[in-house]
This record gives C-alpha cells, structure tokens and sequence, in this order.
C-alpha cells in the first residue's frame, strides 16, 4: 500500500459490461427509448418532434441527437451530459442503480442532481435483450502466444469451454473481432473476453449463479481454491489445483457453495488479487471477508513479485513460485 486513492478508482467500464449491456443503461437513463433506430425525443434539452435514437456504431451503441448534433455521447458520456456530473460519478450512478457492488461508497446524495432530483425505477432486464451467440473460428498461433504465458495449453482451453471467434451477436447485432477474442461458455451464456481490447474487453450475459470452474472440479480432494477469474482457475489447474471463480471478485459465495466445497474437499483456500499499489486492495479486503465468514484461509500474493494475481504470478516468474507460494501459506500442520 503505497498512496491513497479513492474506493471509485475500481470502477470501470469493462466491468460494468461484464454484468450489464449499453441497451441497459440506455433503457434505464432515457424514458423514452424503447428499440434501436427507433427516433424519440430528446431528454437533454426542448424537443417537440423525435430527433434523438439509439444506434450501433463501431461495435457499440451511440446516442446520437439529430438536432442537436454536439448530442452524440455513449452510454457513460450520455450520464454525464444529463446528470451535469464528472465521470466517476456516472459509474457510481450505474453501480448503485443496478445494485452492481462495485463501490463502497455509501449514499451521499447522488440522485439530488438533474432529471428531477428523482431515482428512477430499474426496469427489469429482458432476458432476449442480451441473447449472445457466437461464430467460432479455428486456433491459430496468437491463440498459442497469448495463453502460453499463463501456462494454459489449448486443452485446458477445450476443458474449461473457452474457444475462440470470429464474430459475436448480441441479439441481431453483429461485432466483429478485431483481435484475438474468446468465449467462455457457462451452460446456454457466454462471456465474451478481448484481452487486447481497452473499451469493449468484455461482453457478458452470465449470472452470478454461473459459478467458473465449477463443472471442471474433481468429485471430491485434499484442496481446492477460491480465486478471481477463470484465466487464473485455468492457471491454477496447470499448477495442478483445482478452483473455481465468483463471476465478480466483489460477490461473496452463497453458503450452499461453500457447505459442498467443504464436503467434498478437506481445504479451501482463497486466492484473490493482490493489488498492492492500490491503498484499498479491494481483492484482499473481499479474500479476508470470505475467510472470515467462511472459516478459510487466506493466500496472498508478496508484493515482492509485483504480480496481482496467479496468472500474472506465472507470467511474471514461473509456475514454480506459484507451487511454493500456495504450499508456504496454505496452513498443512
């Protein structure tokens, strides 16, 4: 922990479309939107005869006011612009209204600004509206590049349901790949990973029930662990352990989880980031609050490695220091 920084720092797009669409929180902020391309009026400023429409563009969903063409914003910009607020607090405002947990900001008076100083109902999420379907395409050698560094070969790849792909739907929306791009199949969703993407990394119809790794666990063992993504569940199986992952690092795991973890395995150990340039450490706060419900223990990184998590533990040094880490600090008497 080396400078202090707000809890919000945390906040960020990919994360919050991991869990919810652009359609979404354009449905939520704008009353009067109902379908794409579908003209309606502004809600930014005087508007008798429908101007403004939601539409794709650049794998994305623009506003865009035909009247007032200075009106053109995403789905954050768009926050901005009708609540006259900075851009942290239109991710809180999207946190708090659809009940994310991304921040642990109390209420502070948020909804006092603009559109009536009124909190608006969330309406609820139509299951069609984040329908994804996907076109897979063959393995190549960037596929091999990329997961060699975390020590995922393409069979653990096939196991834990992650193929790569051309081109995705959301609904009747196509977007194409423009880099590598993977699925992650959970029963009938998908999670959609672009690593070397920045705005649009992750697209995502799960649920938190949709627990990683679940299906890939042994039926019963000596250990197995609690971690934060399914790249470093893959990771960790390569290291020869089993694990599995919360859909967010900020969810607690429901107590059936955790009551069939311990009949079925003699230890659980949580393995959570280690952000240890960030004052808060948001993965080790959530890792101690689970094994403090819980009864577990706790893993963590050293800071020494300047690795936050197993798979960029392993990219960083090897597999080996991942073994002697988890071996040192699993509590064996």
């Amino acid at each position: 922990m080396i400078a202090s920084r707000s809890s919000d720092d945390y906040l960020h797009t990919d994360v919050i479309l991991s869990k919810i669409t652009e359609y979404d929180i354009f449905r939520y902020y704008i009353r009067g939107f109902k379908e794409l391309n579908k003209k309606f009026c502004s809600e930014l400023r005087e508007d008798n005869t429908p101007t403004a429409a939601i539409y794709v563009w650049k794998n994305a969903l623009l506003y865009k006011d035909h009247g007032h063409p200075e009106h053109t914003f995403n789905c954050f910009r768009y926050i901005q612009a009708s609540f006259n607020c900075d851009w942290i607090t239109a991710l809180r405002m999207v946190d708090r209204d659809f009940a994310l947990g991304l921040s642990y900001t109390k209420d502070d008076g948020l909804f006092s600004m603009g559109a009536q100083g009124v909190k608006r109902k969330q309406p609820d999420l139509v299951e069609k509206l984040t329908l994804i379907r996907k076109k897979r395409r063959k393995w190549n050698k960037d596929d091999a590049k990329f997961w060699s560094k975390y020590y995922i070969s393409k069979d653990i790849l096939v196991k834990f349901g992650v193929e790569p792909i051309d081109y995705y739907w959301v609904n009747e929306h196509r977007f194409s790949c423009k880099t590598i791009t993977y699925a992650y199949k959970f029963g009938q969703r998908f999670k959609i990973y672009a690593p070397e993407e920045t705005e649009r990394k992750w697209t995502s119809n799960v649920k938190a029930v949709d627990t990683q790794g679940w299906n890939q666990l042994p039926e019963q063992g000596n250990l197995v662990i609690l971690t934060s993504s399914l790249k470093d569940i893959m990771t960790l199986y390569s290291a020869g352990y089993p694990a599995i992952a919360m859909q967010s690092e900020m969810q607690i795991p429901a107590e059936k989880v955790i009551e069939s973890l311990k009949e079925r395995f003699a230890k659980i150990l949580v393995l959570y980031d280690n952000d240890y340039d960030k004052a808060t450490n948001p993965g080790q706060m959530m890792g101690n609050k689970i094994c403090m419900k819980y009864g577990l223990i706790n893993v963590c990184i050293p800071s020494e490695y300047e690795s936050k998590d197993p798979s960029d533990l392993v990219k960083n040094t090897n597999i080996a220091i991942l073994n002697q880490i988890i071996d040192e600090q699993r509590g064996d008497s």
